[in-house]
């Protein structure tokens, strides 16, 4: 056993028996081998079960739809990220040469999988409650500090319904530049609205968290 792999079972609180299959979680399709693909989507499926079951004990008022975006708080790409970046795991992950000079390692989407891979390579070799112990060990921080507030609807969420509650057409959201290396890439984007002729511009560091920002901004000129 490595001392960085020995590190993360004990960070996550789990000694595998089996440690191919934490070898296989940590495996990158562009790497050679058996990829975590299969890990991925179990683990994925065993996290949306756990932290669901944790929201509905916590927040016991809350309606569907606000478990629903309190829970995509937690297990969206970028959370995940941070969690997998917490127990070092980067350094953990195997990648093809192509995606180890881009910096794979350090993508959200990559070390998301990463995560929940392992997660499904826990449930494997250890079973449902071994697996819950273990999310509710790495999360216990975040379900902490989760508030009803982080429920509110995202921005391109909240534009869409006060235009459709006027009768208007829907934003239209264009993709005006990327740039930079795969690993720091910066995605332009331009929100538009025809009501007013408004429109804005925002850049950030996925076309998604551009669009967000530029409805935000279109929201504000609005008083909204």
């Amino acid at each position: 056993m490595s001392e960085p792999t020995a590190r993360l079972q004990a960070q996550i609180g789990y000694a595998f028996d089996d440690e191919h299959l934490l070898k296989l979680a940590l495996n990158h399709r562009s790497a050679r081998g058996q990829s975590n693909e299969r890990l991925e989507f179990l683990g994925d499926a065993i996290l949306d079960t756990v932290i669901s079951h944790q929201l509905v004990e916590r927040f016991p008022k809350a309606d569907e739809g606000v478990l629903s975006r309190l829970r995509a708080v937690l297990v969206k790409d970028l959370s995940l990220a941070q969690v997998a970046r917490s127990l070092d795991m980067g350094e953990l992950i195997a990648l093809g040469s192509g995606e180890m000079k881009s910096g794979g390692s350090r993508r959200d989407s990559i070390l998301a999988d990463a995560l929940e891979a392992t997660l499904g390579a826990v449930f494997l070799d250890g079973g449902y409650d071994a697996t819950q112990q273990v999310i509710l060990r790495i999360f216990e921080k975040r379900l902490d500090e989760l508030q009803l507030s982080d429920a509110e609807k995202d921005p391109k969420t909240r534009l869409q319904e006060w235009l459709q509650a006027r009768g208007l057409p829907r934003p239209s959201y264009e993709l005006l530049d990327a740039s930079g290396p795969d690993h720091q890439r910066m995605f332009r984007v331009r929100c538009s609205i025809e009501h007013e002729a408004l429109q804005c511009e925002r850049e950030a560091a996925s076309r998604r968290a551009a669009e967000q920002d530029a409805a935000a901004g279109v929201l504000r000129a609005l008083g909204q």
